[in-house]
């Protein structure tokens, strides 16, 4: 990298630092080409992007955030995964880091707040904003869906018994 792309990457990390939801770092050593390449695509599909990042151009990064209290996380072969819903790269994050062992997660950040391993767990563990508005439109729409079947249950017990007393007097 020249000095110009050095430049371009720290502002693009810093915006990303400033835009993101959660922040996630990890140790990716061991990990393969194509693992990290699955691991991108998890990322990517659920919403959230992946950054292998030199350590002292994202210290630079981090001048200036509400995220920079994080810098000592990077030492060693980190990478970064972000988002802008708060749950998406923590989740994906550790549910690739589940399934292989040697992603191991140091730490993020969700806003000004420092997450540790268990924050990022934690966080994890939470559904995600597709997950509560389904939710929530599935609590708004059952008690209409009672209400009309209770005001249209005695109509229908009418019309019933009405059915039977007309072919009461059919029979006799």
């Amino acid at each position: 990298m020249d000095r110009a792309e050095k430049r371009e990457f720290v502002q693009s990390m810093n915006q990303v630092f400033n835009d993101a939801g959660a922040v996630v770092v990890a140790h990716y050593t061991g990990l393969s080409v194509s693992e990290i390449s699955a691991f991108r695509a998890k990322v990517k599909e659920a919403g959230g992007q992946v950054k292998v990042a030199k350590n002292r151009l994202a210290k630079l990064a981090l001048q200036g955030t509400d995220a920079e209290h994080i810098s000592g996380l990077f030492e060693g072969q980190t990478l970064v995964v972000y988002s802008e819903d708060p749950v998406t790269a923590p989740k994906a994050s550790v549910d690739f880091s589940k399934a292989n062992d040697k992603l191991v997660i140091l730490g993020g950040a969700m806003g000004a707040t420092n997450l540790d391993v268990n924050g990022v767990k934690a966080l994890a563990d939470l559904p995600s904003l597709d997950e509560l508005r389904a939710k929530l439109v599935g609590m708004i729409s059952t008690p209409a869906t009672r209400i009309a079947q209770v005001v249209n249950a005695p109509a229908g017990q009418l019309a019933r018994v009405f059915g039977a007393y007309s072919q009461k007097d059919e029979a006799a």
